[in-house]
């Protein structure tokens, strides 16, 4: 066979994509950029906070750009431990493991803790990384309708494994709304199970002092509860983290392969996340400003006649009325000067195509208007109710 044709199959693939619409593109966010931001998971802020730039620029000074190796051979520093008992004392758990991504921390969680001879019960609407873990864990794996309380307990009751595991996000990274967790950890005790919870979207937003929905229902720190955390939101730096029992953590050293063979996460990382940490002690007002930003965009977007999400935190969903459309209007917003998200099957698990908006602490009054002022003016036909 000629061996310039061997990958000739992607451009069918590429065209099958072009003509649905889900073509993507990268697209460099500049230094300077004067755009309005509601595309980033920034939700508090903080990326560009000196306080949390400058230590991450000391840290890469004293300990080098990268971590140099995995977290077992090179890679762990003094920052790594103290950072993990820093999140550990913060949202309220025994001990911590922190991992070079969000992505990994959820592979980590979900295959160290299933596998073979095990069930897993997730929810339909979980993260892209939560079922990667799943697939990689080799378990039987159950699909609950989304928030579907009964339908998990049934999975858990029917199931053929004696060990269960229940996979969530707290907040839901598509239209932002809120599992019932405490509801839902009552399930899990009836039927025997673990609950692991993604807290990424909810840390810092939600909870008492911005220690996420886990806090705020009541479950965080429970002996049959594991929470995964994002460094790269709330807390403006980069990675990710599992939280739980101390015996879980251990276990995740030894067994979760995502952890023994991957690079660990950068100093530079390690040290901006603990400074976000120090400011939202210090300034415990930030989650409720996120929060009331997001329910500003919400109302007002409605107001002009839009589908909305009801924002829990920081994620506000508008729906589009189809992927072109939704490409088209998030560009028309850019072109406008406000940068939005657009999300588009197979990306969002209900196939419904929409921009989505996150919420910041240090949006001004006049930044939220002036956002609501262009979304709705770039809104396609057949956007509004």
């Amino acid at each position: 066979m000629d061996p310039t044709r061997v990958f000739d199959w992607l451009d069918d693939r590429a065209a099958e994509r072009r003509a649905a619409g889900l073509t993507r593109q990268l697209r460099p966010r500049r230094a300077d950029s004067d755009l309005l931001d509601l595309a980033s998971n920034d939700y508090l802020g903080l990326a560009r906070d000196k306080r949390i730039s400058g230590a991450a620029a000391a840290a890469t000074l004293r300990w080098g750009a990268g971590a140099t190796g995995s977290r077992l051979v090179t890679g762990s520093t003094d920052l790594h431990g103290e950072l993990e008992q820093e999140l550990a004392r913060f949202c309220g758990t025994q001990a911590a493991l922190v991992f070079s991504s969000g992505f990994t921390a959820n592979l980590a969680a979900v295959t160290a803790l299933s596998g073979r001879g095990s069930a897993i019960v997730t929810d339909a609407y979980i993260h892209a990384s939560l079922i990667d873990g799943c697939r990689l864990s080799r378990a039987d794996v159950a699909v609950a309708g989304h928030v579907d309380l009964a339908a998990t307990g049934h999975a858990l009751a029917t199931r053929r494994h004696e060990r269960a595991l229940v996979v969530t996000e707290s907040v839901f990274s598509v239209d932002g709304d809120l599992a019932p967790l405490g509801a839902l950890l009552e399930v899990c005790r009836s039927h025997g199970a673990a609950l692991v919870v993604d807290d990424a979207h909810a840390l810092g937003v939600r909870g008492p002092g911005g220690r996420g929905a886990m806090a705020e229902a009541g479950v965080i720190g429970e002996p049959d509860v594991v929470t995964t955390l994002t460094l790269s939101k709330s807390l403006g730096a980069q990675g990710g983290a599992v939280l739980g029992p101390r015996r879980v953590i251990k276990h995740l050293v030894d067994t979760a392969r995502s952890f023994i063979f991957d690079t660990g996460l950068a100093p530079g990382s390690a040290a901006a996340a603990l400074a976000a940490l120090a400011v939202l002690r210090d300034e415990p007002d930030r989650p409720a400003r996120a929060r009331h930003a997001a329910d500003a965009l919400a109302s007002g977007l409605r107001a002009a006649g839009l589908t909305v999400s009801a924002p829990t935190a920081a994620v506000v969903s508008v729906r589009a009325p189809s992927p072109e459309a939704a490409v088209t209007w998030a560009a028309d917003c850019r072109t406008a000067g406000v940068w939005v998200g657009c999300f588009r099957p197979p990306s969002v698990p209900d196939q419904i195509s929409r921009l989505r908006l996150t919420a910041r602490a240090d949006l001004t009054d006049t930044e939220l208007e002036r956002a609501v002022e262009v979304i709705s003016k770039c809104a396609p036909a057949g956007g509004r109710v």
